[in-house]
């Protein structure tokens, strides 16, 4: 395992708890570090920004590509790890709503 996903992982694992705390009401974060005006509502407000923030990575990939491609740009490397992260961050997203609709499920198949 290299370094570099060792600390994708950390990483993970940290985005992962604070969302475990966001839900469970202990903390309230926003959507940029150095910007504490903003604070989520609820937890729709909390998806909404995140499903956003992927859809930015996935943007800013698609554009880096399309530089390399046309010869605007020969940061081929920059360009990969946008890829990389895009393709991460929407893994993620989608492991998350597997979660979530398999918990709606099991709350919708409980006994009254």
């Amino acid at each position: 395992m290299s370094s570099g996903s060792i600390v994708s992982s950390n990483m993970l694992m940290d985005t992962l708890s604070i969302h475990r705390e966001v839900a469970k009401g202990a903390i309230k974060i926003s959507p940029n570090p150095s910007d504490h005006a903003q604070v989520y509502g609820s937890f729709t407000d909390l998806v909404k920004s995140k499903v956003e923030a992927v859809n930015q990575d996935q943007n800013r990939s698609s554009m880096a590509m399309m530089a390399v491609d046309s010869g605007k740009s020969d940061d081929l490397v920059g360009a990969m790890v946008a890829s990389q992260k895009a393709s991460l961050s929407f893994a993620t997203m989608l492991q998350i709503r597997n979660r979530l609709v398999q918990a709606f499920d099991d709350v919708m198949k409980m006994p009254i």
